[in-house]
């Protein structure tokens, strides 16, 4: 028998953003957290039913009633409104290990998001062909959301 290991690069998946938003900081920090909640859509517009809990330990999870659901992690480190961090396994159903980490800063009105997705595990190459566009779908309604005035902390404008 022969064991062959999989390389680390074939075991770690990297992901950077950034985003631009036309609006303040509270108010884009709020939309992001509706967009990872209770907005939380696939990227072909279906619903997707998302709870976060908003604070050190509160979890992240696909909420399909009655006691169903897929635990996606739990909220690692919350500075509202300048930093959002989640580790877990988001979509991915085997071993895998996640960091999700959002940064934002304002400057003259405009607020900018860093994003990284860090992953280490067996990630299968559907989730590493997909997760570059699905995040990119859940910031561009991020950003739209709060552009248009849709958020709830919208009118801190």
């Amino acid at each position: 028998m022969t064991l062959t290991l999989p390389g680390i690069e074939s075991l770690s998946l990297t992901v950077n953003e950034v985003i631009r938003v036309r609006a303040p900081l509270d108010a884009t920090f709020q939309a992001l957290l509706e967009q990872l909640g209770p907005r939380s859509e696939m990227t072909d517009g279906t619903p997707m039913p998302m709870k976060l809990e908003p604070w050190p330990g509160g979890r992240w999870f696909r909420d399909l009633g009655e006691g169903n659901g897929h635990f996606w992690g739990v909220v690692q480190a919350i500075k509202k409104p300048t930093l959002l961090e989640i580790a877990g396994p988001l979509f991915m159903s085997y071993p895998v290990s996640n960091n999700v980490q959002y940064r934002l800063t304002e400057e003259k009105g405009v607020t900018l998001i860093q994003f990284r997705h860090s992953g280490f595990g067996l990630i299968t190459d559907e989730h590493r062909a997909g997760v570059v566009k699905g995040w990119a779908y859940i910031h561009e309604n991020v950003r739209k959301r709060v552009e248009a005035g849709r958020s709830k902390s919208a009118s801190i404008q």
